[in-house]
This record gives C-alpha cells, sequence and structure tokens, in this order.
C-alpha cells in the first residue's frame, strides 16, 4: 500500500526535481498530486517516464486524505499552505525558509539527524535545510562525531539554479549575448553572472552579513550542536547546476587525518574523492544528477589547533532539496512515524 502524496510548487526546478526523485527512487505512492497557483493550474507535467499530470490550483485544493505534502513554494506561499494541509492531516515537508527555526518545527538531514524527526507531531510540519547547510552538516557529520567540531569557517560558491529557473535564465542570455557583443542587463542578480562571481545572496542584515549567511549559521547549530560557531560568505557563481564549498574547521580534539578520510568514506551519504594530483578532486558540474555529497581536498590546517580543510560539492537541486525531503518521508516511514490517513 502506497501513500497519497501532493507536491507544491511543482512547476519549479525544485518541484519538479521532486516529482522526479520521487519515481527514479520508487517511493510507495497510490496518488500523487502536482499543484501551483493558478496561473500555472492546467499545465502538465511529467511524473517518471510515462505518467504525465496536470497541475492543479493550490488556493483551492483539499488536502483532506493525502498523507505527505512535499512543499517547496516559495515561504510566503508555505506560511498560508503548509498549516492548512497539515491541518488537514497532511504531513509537510517544506522546502523554504518558512518554519527552519521555529523551535517546534523539527530540520533535518537523514543523515544527521533523523532523531529529530520524532519532534514532528505537535505541528506536522518538517523543515528542509537551505541547500548549502544541507551538504555541509552531511559532509561534517562524520569529522564532528570523532573530533567535536567548535568553529566553521565556510565560503560556498553556489549555482544560479539555488535562485530559480529565472536565475539560469539570465545566466545563459547573458552568456550568449556576450558572444555577440550584446549586453543583458541584469534583472534577477543585482550585478552580471555571466564570467562574474557576486559575493551576495539574499539580503543583508545589519551586521553586515546576508541572510544567506546566517542562514548557514543558525541551522548547523539546530541540525549538527548549538555551540558550534560558523562564519560563511556566501557566493552566487556562473554554474548553472552544483554548489561547491570551501571549508575549514578547527575541532575540540586533535585530527588523525587517517581516521578521518576513513570516517568520510564510511559516512552515510557521502562519496570521498581525495588524490593530491591533477583531477583527482570533485567539481560542481559532476554532480549534476547525482544523489550525493562529495568531498575532496581533505588536508590539515596548520594555521589553527586543531584544524581541518576539505572541498564539498553537490547538487543543490538533488540533496540540496528534492532529495533531502523525500529522504525524510523515506525515513520517517522506517521508523514508523508516517500512516497512511486512509489506513
Amino acid at each position: 500500500m502506497g501513500y497519497k502524496v501532493a507536491v507544491v510548487g511543482a512547476t519549479g526546478a525544485v518541484g519538479r526535481e521532486m516529482l522526479k526523485t520521487l519515481a527514479e527512487r520508487d517511493f510507495p505512492i497510490d496518488e500523487v498530486v502536482a499543484l501551483a497557483s493558478g496561473r500555472s493550474a492546467g499545465a502538465q507535467i511529467s511524473f517518471g517516464e510515462k505518467k504525465i499530470l496536470t497541475v492543479k490550483n493550490l488556493d483551492t485544493f483539499d488536502f483532506t486524505g493525502f498523507d505527505i505534502g512535499l512543499f517547496s513554494p516559495g515561504a510566503a506561499i508555505s506560511a498560508v499552505h503548509a498549516p492548512r494541509a497539515a491541518a488537514a492531516g497532511c504531513v509537510v515537508i517544506d522546502n523554504t525558509s518558512q518554519f527552519r527555526m521555529d523551535h517546534d518545527v523539527p530540520l533535518v538531514v537523514p543523515e544527521v539527524n533523523p532523531q529529530a524527526l520524532t519532534k514532528f507531531a505537535r505541528r506536522r510540519i518538517i523543515a528542509n535545510p537551505n541547500c548549502s547547510t544541507i551538504q555541509m552538516v552531511v559532509a561534517l557529520k562524520p569529522l564532528h562525531d570523532l573530533f567535536t567540531t567548535r568553529r566553521i569557517v565556510v565560503s560556498t560558491y553556489q549555482s544560479v539554479s539555488g535562485a530559480g529557473k529565472e536565475a539560469m535564465d539570465e545566466l545563459f542570455n547573458q552568456t550568449k549575448s556576450s558572444f555577440v557583443h550584446e549586453q543583458v542587463q541584469p534583472q534577477i542578480f543585482t550585478k552580471q553572472i555571466a564570467f562574474n562571481v557576486i559575493p551576495h545572496i539574499d539580503v543583508f542584515l545589519d551586521d553586515g552579513s546576508t541572510k544567506e549567511e546566517w542562514k548557514m549559521a543558525v541551522e548547523t547549530r539546530k541540525i549538527l550542536d548549538p555551540d558550534i560557531q560558523v562564519f560563511a560568505t556566501c557566493v552566487r557563481v556562473p554554474v548553472f547546476i552544483g554548489h561547491a564549498e570551501a571549508i575549514s574547521i578547527e575541532t575540540a580534539r586533535p585530527i588523525d587525518l587517517p581516521a578521518a578520510r576513513q570516517a568520510l568514506r564510511d559516512a552515510p551519504g557521502v562519496v570521498l574523492i581525495d588524490h593530491p594530483d591533477d583531477g583527482g578532486y570533485i567539481t560542481p558540474a559532476e554532480t549534476a544528477g547525482e544523489d550525493a555529497v562529495y568531498v575532496s581536498r581533505v588536508r590539515h590546517d596548520p594555521t589553527v589547533p586543531n584544524g581541518l580543510g576539505l572541498w564539498c560539492c553537490a547538487d543543490n537541486l538533488r540533496k540540496g532539496a528534492a532529495l533531502n525531503a523525500v529522504q525524510i518521508a523515506e525515513t520517517m516511514i522506517e521508523m514508523g512515524l508516517l500512516t497512511k490517513q486512509t489506513a
């Protein structure tokens, strides 16, 4: 027996990836429905290789009888419709920033803190972390277990798909225009993204950091350890899919480099590709369509006591969003937390 699943924001990049991931992983489904705004209602979208779904209007949809809602419609829309779905008995797994820091909403990466899922029942909402946070905590979990991370300094290199389809179109159009000596003015980004990097993701806060950088800090503490200090610099780069991160950590216990590498090899969701020669590392382009978080360039940081540096890459639309949400649902089934409303 399968579950009744609603995918909210189905016409967006993450929503489409959610449908694709559900089909690829043979998630136990009796019924799946694609939901989006009224202007997208009636559009058709693929589910797997053979099935086509007609998009329904989220505003008028009744969630009664649906077991799981995978949400990625934008924070303001989730704020309205996620509680409505939860009140109808649907377990909401929300990919937006709306509920992440609510104390009574679990913020979950299944490889890192699955035990937090036991706290979902009060609001029936579970939050999917920010894409850059997800891949970082997956990579750091085995190292934290061994050495106890105290401080993280991270610089991200985030692809434009993290800002949506229009951002991907802007990169494509600016790149194409540069070859015919035309200039396309930025619409989505604050500056030209083609052949450039922009150290600005989300809005600026009073302390000079951006909200994306703040998210990485507070989410990491909620998921991994409340005592970890995080300093992030988040940068948008002219890559379509795949985020990369240069991470330096300081730990409470001395770093044993062979033990660190072995822990990364053994960690669920992590693939270690670390050879100190030409091409012996992973890049964002190689992670597109992949489920794992890839780690390379693992080495001692001699500038601080108990320091370690690493390079981390992942497909931000998959593990950074859609896959993590589906894995949350799968983990809930394994833990006996997800029951069918019609059972």
